[in-house]
Parts: C-alpha cells; sequence; structure tokens
C-alpha cells in the first residue's frame, strides 16, 4: 500500500496526471511565472523557486515581518467555482486564504491551516458566485526560527462546487481516505479492474475511486472517504454513480458530518448489488460547514468491493418532494414593530408587554439599541396579585437542530424560581422539555442566553414567567430573540468586521501621542458607583472597553485606533454601542484619519443613559484609513465612558434614526439627548 502512495506523489510531482477540468483565471502552477500574483508590498515577500514548480516563503528572509500576503490578480467568477490549493508547511506555521471584495474596507477569512507535513497537501475552498471584482490573497506565516516555511505548489480554480469530482485531476479534488491498516479508498482505472470501467472514458482509461474487502481482517472494517469540508452554506442535489458486488458481504452509505462531530445519514443503497454502474441523487442541506463521508464496511476478506464516480452538485433539489430549505429566522423578533409571529396564550389578560424606555438615567432600555422595544412581564401590568404568562413562538420543523439565543434582563425578584422558563412544545400544545429555566444571576443588566436542541416533531418555543404574588415578584424581560440552524457551540470564527473584545482588542491599538490615558479591557461593572455599565452589551458577563474616570484628569483624552482600513470604492456603516452614564459624563467622538488629517464623524456630550446606546455613522473613503475612538473625561469622577460591539458593514446604514452626527452641543456635560 505504502507502494502506491508513493507513486502517486511521484506522479503528482513530475506533472504526468494533468488536470481534465477547466481552468479559471487566477490559476497557477508557478512554473514559468507566478500568473499575476503578487506580494503585498506591506509585509513580506514570496519568492518563485528558481526551478519553477513552486513559490515559497522562509522565516529566514521575512526580516520584521511576521508574514507574506500572495495578492491575485482581479477576478469576476460571477459562477460558483472552487479554489483548489497543493502546499506545504514545513516546521512551524500557518497559510491562510483570505477573499477580499472589491468594495469592502476588510479581508474574510476562507481557510487555514497550521499542519505541518513533509509533503504536499491539498486544500478546497468554495468562492460563492458574486457580481463584484474580487481577489483571493494567500498568507504565509512561518514561525521565528531555522527551517520553517510555507510553500504553494498550484492553485487551480474550476468551476463548479468543491465537492464535485470525477477524480481525473491528480489531486482528486481534495477528498481525503481516513487511513484503516486494511482497508481504504483507492484510485482504481482500467490498469486496477477492467470490469470496472469508467463512466465518461469511453477508452477505459479514466479514474474512479474504490475499496476492496481483499485485506479485510476484522468483522466490520470501515474505509471512509471524505470531501472537503464546505466553506460556506449550501444545499440542493448531490448526485453520483456507484458500483458494488456482494449481497450480503458489505454496508455502503452515506452521511455528513459537521464541525462537532454531528452525523447525519444522507443515504443507503436499496439493493446489495448492482449490475453495473448505478446513477443516485440525493438531497442534501449544508447551513454550515460540513462533509459529506462516503463509507464501506467489511464482514471478511470476501466481502466484494465498492467504487464511486463521477460526484457531481446542483443548487436545485433533486426530488420535487423535498422540502425547501427551512428558514429559521421566521422565529426571530427584537420587538421593534410588534410581536412578529410570537403570540400570547390569553390575550384578554395578556402578562407580557411590549414596552420602551426613553433614554434615562435610571431605567434600563432595551438590548438592541437602547431606544427601541422589548417585551416584559410585570404584575403592575395585572389586576391579580400573581400570574402565569405564555408567550408561544411559530412552528418549526421537526429532524432539524436549532440554535436559540435571547436576551433577559431581571429586575426586583426576590426568588427567582419560574422567574423565566424556556420550553418546547409541539404543535398540540404539550410541552416536551424544559430546555432553559432561569438561575440566580446578574440584574439589571440584559444577559444572553445560548440553548441547543432537536426533536423529531414539530415544535415551537414557549418563554413562560410565573409570579405566585406580588411580594415575591419584580419585572423580567426578553428581547432579541433569534433563532438558526446548527448547534450554538459551532460558530464561523471572528470576523475582521465584528470585535465584542472577548479575545482581544481585535487589532485597535492605544494612540501614545496625543492622549493622557488607555483605554481598559474589562469585564463586570466598573469600580466608581453611579458611572460606567454594569456589564458588556454582548453578552451581559463579557469583555468591553471602557475609560476609568478615577485615573484621568477633567479634560484628559483617551484615544482608541484601529488597524489600518484598505478603504473601499462603496459607502461604509460603522456600528457600535456606547455607554455614557454619570452625572460627569464628559465627550465620545468618532474620528477619520485619512494621512495626517482627523475628520470628525460623530459626537456626544454629557450622559446619554443608564442603557447601552446604539450608533451608526455612514461614512466613505476609497483610501488607506483609520477610524478613531476619542473619550474626554467630565469634570467629576462620574465620568467613565465605554464601548463594546464595534462593527462595520456595507453602507448606507439601514436605520436614519440612528444615524445623528453631532449632539449635546451644550457646554453643561450632564447633558441628556432624547
Amino acid at each position: 500500500m505504502s507502494s502506491f502512495f508513493f507513486c502517486l506523489h511521484v506522479l503528482l510531482l513530475c506533472g504526468l496526471l494533468q488536470a481534465q477540468q477547466l481552468l479559471l483565471p487566477g490559476s497557477c502552477n508557478f512554473e514559468l511565472d507566478s500568473c499575476g500574483y503578487t506580494s503585498d508590498p506591506q509585509s513580506g515577500s514570496w519568492s518563485m523557486n528558481e526551478e519553477g514548480h513552486l513559490i515559497s516563503v522562509d522565516s529566514a528572509f521575512l526580516q520584521d515581518q511576521e508574514q507574506a500576503v500572495l495578492v491575485s490578480p482581479v477576478l469576476d467568477q460571477q459562477d460558483w467555482s472552487c479554489v483548489r490549493l497543493v502546499y506545504q508547511i514545513t516546521g512551524q506555521g500557518s497559510l491562510q486564504v483570505h477573499l477580499r471584495p472589491d468594495s469592502d474596507n476588510f479581508d474574510y477569512l476562507l481557510w487555514s491551516s497550521s499542519v505541518a507535513s513533509d509533503s504536499w497537501l491539498i486544500s478546497s475552498v468554495d468562492l460563492p458566485n458574486t457580481t463584484e471584482p474580487l481577489q483571493i490573497l494567500l498568507s504565509g506565516r512561518p514561525e521565528r526560527g531555522a527551517g520553517n516555511s510555507v510553500a504553494i505548489f498550484e492553485i487551480h480554480i474550476v468551476p463548479g462546487y468543491c465537492i464535485e469530482c470525477n477524480f481525473e485531476e491528480h489531486h482528486l479534488c481534495g477528498y481525503s481516505n481516513s487511513w484503516n491498516p486494511n482497508v481504504n479508498w483507492y484510485v482504481g482505472g482500467s490498469l486496477t479492474r477492467d470490469n470496472q470501467a469508467d463512466l465518461n472514458q469511453t477508452n477505459n482509461r479514466g479514474h474512479y475511486m474504490y475499496v476492496d474487502s481483499v485485506y479485510a481482517k476484522n468483522f466490520q472494517e470501515v474505509a471512509k472517504l471524505m470531501s472537503p469540508m464546505t466553506t460556506v452554506p449550501m444545499s440542493g442535489c448531490l448526485s453520483f454513480f456507484y458500483h458494488r458486488d456482494q449481497e450480503t458481504g458489505n454496508i455502503f452509505c452515506i452521511f455528513t458530518r459537521d464541525q462537532q462531530g454531528h452525523y447525519e445519514d444522507v443515504w443507503k443503497p436499496d439493493v446489495y448489488s448492482t449490475a453495473g454502474w448505478t446513477h443516485v441523487s440525493v438531497d442534501i442541506k449544508a447551513p454550515r460547514p460540513l462533509e459529506v463521508v462516503f463509507e464501506a464496511a467489511f464482514n471478511s476478506a470476501r466481502g466484494g468491493y465498492v467504487a464511486i464516480d463521477d460526484i457531481t452538485f446542483s443548487p436545485e433539489f433533486c426530488h420535487t418532494d423535498t422540502e425547501p430549505s427551512f428558514d429559521p429566522s421566521v422565529a426571530d423578533c427584537d420587538f421593534e414593530n410588534g410581536l412578529c409571529l410570537y403570540h400570547q396564550e390569553r390575550e384578554d389578560s395578556a402578562v407580557w408587554k411590549r414596552v420602551t424606555v426613553k433614554p434615562n438615567s435610571y431605567r434600563t432600555g432595551d438590548h438592541s439599541t437602547g431606544t427601541g422595544s422589548f417585551l416584559m412581564a410585570n404584575t403592575r401590568f395585572l389586576l391579580s396579585p400573581g400570574y402565569v404568562g405564555r408567550l408561544h413562538g411559530p412552528l418549526l420543523p421537526g429532524n432539524h437542530r436549532y440554535c436559540v439565543r435571547f436576551f433577559y434582563l431581571l429586575q426586583g425578584f426576590r426568588s427567582v424560581d419560574n422567574a423565566l422558563v424556556l420550553y418546547v412544545y409541539d404543535e398540540n400544545n404539550v410541552a416536551q422539555e424544559k430546555v432553559w429555566s432561569l438561575s440566580e444571576t446578574s440584574r439589571n443588566v440584559w444577559t444572553r442566553v445560548e440553548i441547543t436542541y432537536m426533536k423529531p416533531m414539530t415544535t415551537k418555543l414557549v418563554f413562560v414567567s410565573i409570579c405566585k404574588n406580588f411580594w415575591e415578584c419584580g419585572l423580567v424581560a426578553i428581547d432579541d430573540i433569534t433563532v438558526s440552524l446548527g448547534s450554538c457551540h459551532v460558530t464561523t470564527g471572528p470576523l475582521p468586521t465584528q470585535c465584542d473584545f472577548e479575545d482581544g482588542v481585535c487589532g485597535f491599538i492605544q494612540d501614545k501621542s496625543e492622549d493622557k490615558a488607555d483605554w481598559l479591557r474589562v469585564r463586570g461593572h466598573t469600580p466608581t458607583s453611579y458611572t460606567g455599565p454594569k456589564g458588556d452589551h454582548t453578552t451581559g458577563v463579557g469583555h468591553f472597553l471602557y475609560i476609568e474616570a478615577s485615573l484621568m484628569r477633567p479634560g484628559h483624552k483617551a484615544r482608541l485606533l484601529s488597524s489600518y482600513l484598505r478603504g473601499a470604492s462603496s459607502p461604509q456603516c460603522l456600528i457600535f454601542f456606547f455607554h455614557m452614564y454619570g452625572s460627569g459624563t464628559g465627550i465620545l467622538s468618532v474620528l477619520l484619519r485619512d494621512g495626517s488629517r482627523d475628520t470628525l464623524l460623530w459626537r456626544r456630550r454629557g450622559e446619554q443613559s443608564v442603557s447601552w446606546m446604539r450608533a451608526m455613522i455612514d461614512y466613505q473613503c476609497d483610501v488607506r484609513h483609520q477610524i478613531i475612538f476619542e473619550a474626554i473625561r467630565g469634570p467629576t469622577l462620574r465620568s467613565d465612558i465605554a464601548l463594546d460591539d464595534i462593527s462595520f458593514k456595507r453602507g448606507p446604514c439601514t436605520d436614519p434614526a440612528d444615524v445623528t452626527p453631532f449632539s449635546g452641543s451644550s457646554e453643561y456635560f450632564n447633558e441628556i439627548e432624547n
């Protein structure tokens, strides 16, 4: 078996196996030149091998830079395509693939690896269809020290989806075999098994993948062939051909597996053996990254073989009775425009009320914006001394794994028992499971809850609040309910356009040249009473940045600078949450630094609210620039100012009510802007 992989490796390096798919612009084998790929002048340089065949970056030549970034020519990929990368990491280091849209400030991470090897490895990355030009960036980061390097052998960009494969290319489209000492998937062809001639090759010189039981030694010997992990959501029709013999000697099936290891059966054959190649079409849904696994199991060495070929994918479902991909966002609600699809069990004695709190120094506003609406349950809404309030959500189809997120606020409860409980009901209003209940927790701060559940039947979410008597109950509120497919534990990783300060400061830096203090990263409440937040905006128990007024003098400033943004041809929208509570609160400003010039974009002066407030700023800059958050301390110690959840998106901003550039022009610091 080792000789097989040795031969395959030699064929790859010598280029004897030629790709038969159409190669799109951006493809390169680095034989003669770099095909228009260039090194980013802001980073280190990639070097072509003198004999061709590869381009690399070595730690010995990086000098003071941490990485070398290889930038593709501008590509116009209007149809779905797949980037297949042949690379090698030697020693310690990593390789990343980013997408750079033409009209965006940021580069988006598509794939990364830090796996070192003594031979070439294959990776496949999907590029969804888009109408705007883009570039592909490859960032090599060898660690400091001798012998660390990153090399790229070839880049193939082909039409279609990365899970598609006819197994004619030397890298097998990034499909990988889960190694078993006895049974494994191999490349087959006319030289291997004449009676299994490849479908698409009339001269019987084509290739397919097969697994044979001849070396099986144990009961249920398993061989797994795994597709590349999808990198973007996709759903549609997966088609392939298979050939199989022996009626009782093997088991063949297909399933999907996500990043958390969750399996979902997709297909099993109806018959044990096939006289020839048999076509199969099966619908799959991949709302999150997953891989397709072809699995064959054998009971003995006489279990026969299984072969597959010509795997294709279409975004259209192959069966008309397949329900379309369900959008769980029907259960989302921020209560800004009513109850969405939620309803109360008894409208005549509704416990849950939709309320809005204007910015003030005493009562907490909503979580979404600080000035919007949320739902509240409280005995003062009712004539009775106690209540049972149930809020029913819309129906959600069964056999899906759901991630439910929401925020709650608790005030005044002496006992939290049954103050807020979340149930999963079936469509007949029968409770199936209590998935969450409130325990003793932080009060007077919006706190995030995440629950993952899966049921075979149609279900709905039901929020329940129970108050036995007036003396035991305060108020409980909920806001920003979201429902998505998949597990809450499966995350996409940090986005360059967002920063919640949970894992650091996201490239923001302190301005040491023009300020007298620093922004501090903390969690929980700030030390000075009657100023500063009681928790962060993201989760209620996470991190945020703030200025500590007791460490500054009146008029001192602290400046926070973003990393350099590339500049974009289209308008941009900057969104962030700020907290300005305290009788001596000073000034918070946002500026744009273009070269040596700072331009004021937004400003707030004086006390704004006890709540986190949302700000949205429209701006446009097509050259390299930075965003600056500047806080100036007010006249007293009660002058803490905080920041959280900074994000950028393509403009213009969607809510005109939130984009007032300046307020608080009065010289009185204790000014509340309504």
